[in-house]
């Protein structure tokens, strides 16, 4: 994990999650534990444990009291979902606000989506 400004407790919430996503850690599997975290990222386990249990309110992640914190069921396609959103608002929709500026009819902007995507 490098710094990247973010708070270090978001950056372990969002390796997780890219750890979800990519299926090095697929549902149903124990998350590493607090003190692993800590150990390997060399930071407090109260930041590492932040980060898990931003996981674990958002329902990527759930607790088996006296086992450890396992990948939730459906934890993949939810955070898809919410990345596509996030796409869609972040990119997406000012590339249509522009298109229709220019007068880029749909179809036209699908094309040039196609041809960039064949790239």
């Amino acid at each position: 994990m490098v710094d990247d400004g973010r708070p270090l407790f978001e950056q372990i919430a969002d390796a997780l999650e890219g750890a979800v996503l990519d299926g090095s850690m697929p549902e149903g599997t124990q998350v590493p534990s607090i003190n692993e975290l800590a150990v390997f990222h060399r930071i407090n386990p109260a930041t590492a444990l932040k980060g898990v249990n931003r996981l674990v309110d958002a329902g990527i992640v759930h607790k088996r009291r006296g086992i450890g914190m396992f990948v939730t069921e459906g934890a993949r396609a939810r955070l898809l979902e919410e990345r596509r959103g996030d796409f869609v608002a972040r990119h997406l929709a000012p590339v249509v606000a522009r298109a229709k500026a220019l007068g880029i009819q749909p179809d036209e902007l699908a094309d040039l989506i196609r041809k960039e995507m064949a790239r």
